[in-house]
């Protein structure tokens, strides 16, 4: 098939957002997002899994929302935020350099084989982002588009459960009126 007949072979460049760094990169119309954050920009803790929005090991955070990002176009993503696994992490090496969400997987063993488990700390960031107090129930609707064979869950969410609180502990107190 000649793909220059019907735009398919066309290459755009767009600028993206990811993690707070900015980047130009080169797309055609048919790239996912999942494509250009492993292949051109070398950010592969995204995993690829079932290619098809099915198990959500391509989670990202796009403006603050999870997405699958190998069911998301590239071009799409120009002038979004755009959160991968890898600006999760804090400043620094090892243990120190790991956000809180993460340390309490480590901790709690809200993790196994470690494949699927970047999407679904991705989807736990969006959702402490939004609800800082989540309930099982908050916490199973926000993970429901993940999926992990090696776990039967309940770690995961006790994980994001004592992250949440670890996070409102070390919160700073607002003072009200005076």
């Amino acid at each position: 098939m000649n793909y220059d007949r019907i735009g398919l072979s066309s290459v755009s460049e767009i600028k993206i957002k990811v993690n707070g760094r900015f980047y130009e990169v080169r797309t055609r119309p048919y790239d996912t997002l999942s494509r250009v954050l492993r292949d051109e920009l070398g950010l592969t803790g995204t995993k690829r899994g079932c290619d098809y929005g099915g198990c959500g090991s391509c989670t990202i955070s796009l403006d603050g929302l999870p997405v699958y990002s190998c069911m998301y176009p590239a071009q799409y993503a120009e002038g979004k935020e755009i959160l991968t696994i890898e600006g999760l992490s804090g400043q620094g090496s090892g243990k120190e350099a790991l956000s809180v969400l993460q340390k309490s997987f480590l901790e709690n063993g809200g993790l196994q084989c470690g494949y699927c488990t970047t999407g679904i700390l991705v989807s736990g960031k969006c959702l402490l982002d939004h609800n800082p107090s989540p309930s099982v129930v908050d916490v199973q609707e926000a993970l429901a588009g993940n999926i992990c064979r090696c776990t039967g869950y309940g770690t995961i969410i006790e994980s994001v459960i004592v992250a949440a609180k670890l996070l409102r502990e070390t919160k700073p107190k607002q003072i009200t009126g005076q």
